[in-house]
This record gives structure tokens, C-alpha cells and sequence, in this order.
């Protein structure tokens, strides 16, 4: 029954944590807000991965030949020199959709987070999955899933995935009305 379940793949892009210098709660923090999204049952799958171009691209590739219908990914959108997650995304995705990561930067931003026009983060199709880049902190995963997932389960359609119903206690998923 579960191997029919969507699947989602978590990863969480960090030296620290790959190395276990700390605890990765950036994964598991996505995990909690997209369960409480959605009201579809799915299969979530995490990885952490060191900030490195072929290993992020792998993890991403590995995500989507196994029909995960989202990558949420964690970690390397800032300008530190160790941050590549979006060198990674462009090397692996056929379509880029900066209109996600506009909008988490304007929700940072809207929260009181000035520094959130230094993020890198962005979103792209790869195969058919939908691939998005949130923030490493996980106080502020939150804050950029609350205002991307509307769009989430409709850009997933669009791409072929399976169909993803939210939680209209929880979020207000969007679809256009069919005439």
C-alpha cells in the first residue's frame, strides 16, 4: 500500500550536519509543515548531503528517478563561498521557476528578516518532479513553505505528478476552476 503512496524527498544540504557536528531539524522541519499541508498521505524520503555541486545534483537526480513528485531541499542558498545548492539546480533542472523563490524572500522579507535578500533560493522541474530550495534555517522553513505550497499540488499537475489535495483547514490550495 505505502510503495503506491506520492513520494516526497527531503534533503538537507549541510557539512555540519552530514558530518553530525549537529543535528539536522531543517529536514524534519519540512517534513512536519508538509504533513500538516497536505491531506493526501505520501511517503517521505531524506538525505542529507555535503555542500557540494555533485552531490547535491545527485541526491536531486537520485529524488526524481525514484518519482519523488517533490524535492524540498534544505541548506547552500546564501552567498557564503559553501553555498551552491542553486549551481546545483541549475546544472540538474530543464525549467527554472524563480517565481518561487521571489516569494519566500518577499515572506522573509514581510516577517522582519532584512537579510533575506541575500538568498539564493529558486525552484525547477527535473524530470517530473518539482524541485524547491528553502531556507537552512529551520525557523524559517515555515515561513517560505506557508506562501509557495498554494501553488505547489497545481504546478505538480501541470508537470504530470500525482494530484495532492491541502488541508483547507491548513492551507488554501489553488487550482483554476475547469469550465
Amino acid at each position: 500500500m505505502s510503495q503506491d503512496l506520492p513520494k516526497i524527498g527531503i534533503l538537507t544540504i549541510s557539512d555540519r550536519a552530514t558530518r553530525g557536528d549537529y543535528e539536522d531539524l531543517s529536514g524534519p522541519a519540512i517534513q512536519a509543515a508538509l504533513e500538516d499541508y497536505l491531506a493526501t498521505p505520501c511517503r517521505f524520503e531524506r538525505r542529507l548531503v555535503m555542500d557540494e555541486v555533485p552531490d547535491i545534483s545527485a541526491a536531486l537526480r537520485s529524488f526524481a528517478s525514484e518519482g519523488c513528485a517533490l524535492i524540498c531541499s534544505t541548506g547552500g542558498t546564501g552567498p557564503a563561498p559553501r553555498d551552491v545548492t542553486p549551481e546545483a539546480m541549475e546544472q540538474v533542472c530543464h525549467k527554472m521557476l524563480p517565481g518561487f523563490g521571489e516569494l519566500m524572500r518577499k515572506a522573509s522579507l514581510d516577517a522582519g528578516v532584512p537579510t533575506a535578500i541575500l538568498s539564493r533560493q529558486t525552484a525547477g522541474i527535473l524530470e517530473r518532479s518539482l524541485v524547491v530550495n528553502l531556507p537552512g534555517k529551520p525557523g524559517s522553513i515555515r515561513t517560505c513553505l506557508d506562501a509557495i505550497f498554494p501553488a505547489v499540488p497545481y504546478c505538480i499537475d501541470l508537470i504530470g505528478g500525482p494530484y495532492l489535495e491541502g488541508d483547507p483547514q491548513v492551507v488554501q490550495v489553488f487550482r483554476p476552476r475547469k469550465k
